[in-house]
């Protein structure tokens, strides 16, 4: 790396910002993580002897392997805190406008990838930390194995094997693939249209027999804490909790673009005439041969921080 002075260095670091952005949030899940984990890569590099620096032949390469063992340290603490996690998880969504589509931002570019989409996201979580980051970073980003298990602190043999157990945990997962966004948003505007006047035989007609619907609260927010599986029993719980909210309280849901794909947010309104408080959530939706598979309901309202409106 020849790049003298602290401008210079500062330019060749953001032309690899995307890339070490769209590497720690699919190792991660979580934007603050992979967000922290760049800026202190860039912290560990700045803090290089040029000499030492002047040694790294290829930066990005360089810098992939310092996010990798960063977020690999925040995966293990993370694993301990689910533990303790209220319901269920899902991934800290990247939220951006639906009309004007994806923009320019590292956050932007990452999403771009079929792979950062919520269902394979969420496959990802399977793993062992071990194993999301060996698979992560050679299936998705071409890191050589023996890189890799330098920041495993292993073999490359027993990286390679960690990455083979993670390609095996996800084929037999099969997320959907990402479907078009057109027919993704035609969906999601039935689904939504039918939920919302009470049709049933519209509903059960969009849902997949086996769709489940996750959501993701924290214990903070208002949603189901078990993974709800079967059209039948998503159908009960869905026209029964809007039977707890005031008619207009869904008035102001607006469209926006969920790791990419279509999804909607749904601020917050007050209850009345006995009518209950509607917690901010942002909805998404998982869709395969024109049926919904999943729902995904993100709740916990410190993962919509980021979520204006």
């Amino acid at each position: 790396m020849s790049v003298t002075g602290g401008d210079a260095l500062a330019r060749e670091f953001t032309e690899h910002r995307a890339h070490l952005v769209a590497v720690a949030y699919r190792l991660t899940g979580s934007v603050a993580d992979a967000e922290d984990a760049v800026q202190e890569s860039w912290l560990r590099l700045a803090a290089l002897e040029p000499e030492r620096r002047a040694e790294i032949r290829e930066p990005r390469a360089w810098l992939t392997t310092v996010v990798g063992h960063l977020c690999l340290d925040r995966l293990r603490s993370a694993a301990v805190r689910r533990e303790s996690y209220v319901g269920q998880w899902l991934p800290e969504p990247i939220v951006s406008p639906s009309g004007g589509g994806l923009g320019e931002s590292p956050l932007d570019a990452a999403v771009r990838d079929d792979g950062v989409r919520m269902a394979a996201m969420l496959v990802l979580d399977r793993l062992t930390p071990e194993q999301r980051v060996a698979f992560v970073l050679h299936d998705a980003f071409a890191v050589p194995f023996a890189e890799i298990a330098e920041v495993l602190g292993c073999s490359p043999a027993a990286a390679r094997q960690h990455g083979s157990r993670g390609r095996r945990v996800l084929a037999d997962a099969d997320p959907p693939a990402r479907a078009p966004a057109a027919e993704q948003r035609a969906v999601l505007e039935r689904f939504l249209a039918a939920v919302l006047r009470g049709d049933i035989d519209a509903v059960t007609e969009i849902l997949h027999p086996e769709a489940v619907l996750i959501g993701d609260s924290g214990g903070k927010a208002r949603t189901t804490r078990q993974v709800m599986v079967g059209a039948d029993r998503i159908i009960r719980f869905l026209t029964g909790l809007l039977r707890q909210y005031s008619p207009d309280a869904l008035a102001h849901v607006r469209p926006v673009l969920v790791n990419g794909d279509p999804g909607m947010y749904v601020p917050p309104a007050p209850g009345h005439d006995g009518y209950r408080d509607l917690d901010a959530r942002l909805q998404t939706v998982a869709v395969r041969d024109g049926r919904v598979v999943a729902i995904y309901d993100q709740a916990n309202p410190d993962k919509l921080r980021r979520v204006t409106g």
